[in-house]
């Protein structure tokens, strides 16, 4: 989350008149994120997150985000749920954006998981999977395999200086990586609805238990063990570049608890991190290119993910992330 958009007090109110929420109170921007642009705001009938979408998210896309968060939301999983119109639609134009106002979740991130908490998040991570099954609308992965090298392209041809320690240079690092994933990468893995942003701000705990899973705006269509992978390099790493095996160990057991993963799946595990990895590391590289100086945001260096991307180049067998 973060703020692009300044949305002036007039603006809002004439905004929220689409909606039966009451009169605004108070409203501030939300710095953290690089997507889009957000605000918590409150009204006399409770709180609430506008979502301005940026660039990068395309408008067309939102009745699969909206709607799948809706249907979630009505399925059980604990998420936050988008506020129809009066006129029944889940969004409309603000300050020239496309713009959502979703329901205020209960709970916060938190920046030191224990194993528990993992468990917790594979539990719902497998129920997400198994509960978006009849949800009717698809969406292609935007950023897969096939966009990594555009992507990589696209941050020019100077990036060696972000990470100068790079033995070669990140320029080669990166390419020989794509060389490598371009051949290897699995096929006809079991495959629906991801969320493909499973990251631990994205993620609401509250009095030890998850409250909630927020920011739907990269889900698509998707192998599911890609997810896990996303969540092995968000959640699993110590700030010291160690793997913590008890940590992944718990996600997979939680995970598997309610729906059992395939030998396939497990033994793709290592290269689905590998791609996990530079997915990750080439977005927070070209953000950290690209950022509007004038934002308010927190944009996010990619040395972890070239870190991370080496832990996993050196893995052999899927049991070295503690999996039983």
């Amino acid at each position: 989350m973060a703020v692009y958009t300044d949305v002036s007090d007039d603006a809002l109110e004439e905004f929220l008149r689409l909606y039966n929420v009451g009169q605004l109170l108070w409203c501030k921007g939300i710095a953290e994120g690089v997507e889009n642009t957000n605000y918590i705001l409150a009204t006399d009938k409770g709180q609430f997150i506008l979502t301005l979408y940026e660039a990068r998210v395309d408008e067309n896309d939102l009745p699969f985000f909206l709607g799948l968060m809706n249907h979630l939301a009505e399925n059980g999983l604990e998420t936050a749920k988008p506020i129809m119109q009066n006129n029944g639609l889940l969004f409309s134009q603000l300050c020239g954006k496309p713009a959502a106002l979703i329901e205020f979740l209960d709970g916060m991130a938190i920046k030191a998981p224990s194993h528990q908490n993992l468990f917790q998040l594979g539990v719902a991570s497998a129920q997400f999977h198994l509960k978006a099954k009849s949800f009717n609308i698809k969406r292609k992965n935007g950023l897969s395999l096939k966009d990594w090298r555009p992507l990589l392209k696209s941050c020019g041809g100077d990036i060696d200086k972000v990470a100068p320690d790079v033995d070669g240079g990140l320029q080669n690092f990166l390419s020989l990586e794509l060389d490598f994933l371009e051949k290897n990468w699995p096929q006809e893995l079991p495959n629906g609805v991801i969320h493909a942003d499973l990251f631990p701000d994205n993620v609401f705990f509250m009095h030890g238990e998850l409250s909630g899973i927020i920011d739907f705006y990269f889900a698509c269509n998707e192998v599911y063990a890609y997810e896990l992978a996303i969540v092995i390099n968000a959640w699993c790493f110590e700030k010291n570049g160690e793997l913590n095996l008890t940590k992944s160990r718990a996600f997979f057991k939680g995970y598997q608890s309610v729906r059992k993963l395939e030998q396939a799946e497990l033994e793709a595990i290592p290269i689905l991190c590998r791609g996990a990895a530079i997915r990750f590391l080439l977005t927070r590289l070209y953000d950290w290119i690209n950022v509007p100086e004038d934002a308010l945001v927190i944009p996010k260096k990619p040395d972890e993910y070239i870190r991370n991307l080496g832990f996993h180049q050196r893995i052999v067998d899927y049991k070295e992330y503690g999996i039983e």
